[in-house]
């Protein structure tokens, strides 16, 4: 609801900022959109770039509010924490890699698998900091998260004993930092 210059009430109509901020979504999201659209098929022909952004341009009409739901300060922080964290969670992706390839080929390979189904809670709130650390930990070789629900609590399966132990370790800790929660 905005008011007018004689003092009436707009109907209807959205304030300037939640309008610049639903377009500079769209915005973001269609570059993004188009980008991957160029990056995946690799083409660069006339009749394919305009057909991928128009196709672009739909879903990001559609679809900008789920991409980029609340663009404002808080977002750029968490933004600039996940670019933090993404090559922390590579490299523990392949010190886990090394891991396995270890059990492997280790002589005793059936005493060191140790499967199991590790239960722990956290302390996270938000969907998305739950969904970062779930698919975290599933990306990380010799762990697959079984559940996670809405209140923080995981099931984890772990192929070994080592794995196991280092659950919910730091990663949890790195996950609640980027998204300002308390562990």
């Amino acid at each position: 609801m905005t008011v007018s210059s004689n003092g009436g009430v707009k109907k209807g109509s959205t304030p300037p900022r939640t309008w610049f901020k639903a377009f500079f979504s769209f915005l973001l999201t269609f570059v993004f959109m188009f980008l991957c659209w160029i990056v995946l098929s690799g083409k660069f022909d006339p009749l394919l770039l305009w057909l991928g952004g128009i196709s672009s341009f739909f879903v990001a009409y559609n679809f900008y509010d789920l991409l980029f739901p609340a663009l404002g300060r808080r977002y750029f922080i968490i933004f600039l924490k996940f670019s933090a964290y993404v090559p922390w969670v590579i490299w523990e992706i392949i010190k886990a890699n090394f891991h396995l390839l270890y059990l492997a080929f280790h002589p005793r390979l059936k005493e060191m698998i140790d499967p199991q189904i590790i239960t722990f809670e956290t302390h996270l709130k938000s969907d998305i900091a739950i969904a970062t650390l779930a698919n975290s930990i599933t990306l990380t070789p010799g762990t697959i998260t079984v559940s996670a629900n809405s209140d923080g609590v995981f099931k984890v399966h772990a192929i070994d004993s080592q794995s196991a132990d280092a659950l919910p370790g730091i990663m949890l800790t790195k996950v609640a930092q980027i998204f300002g929660e308390t562990i």
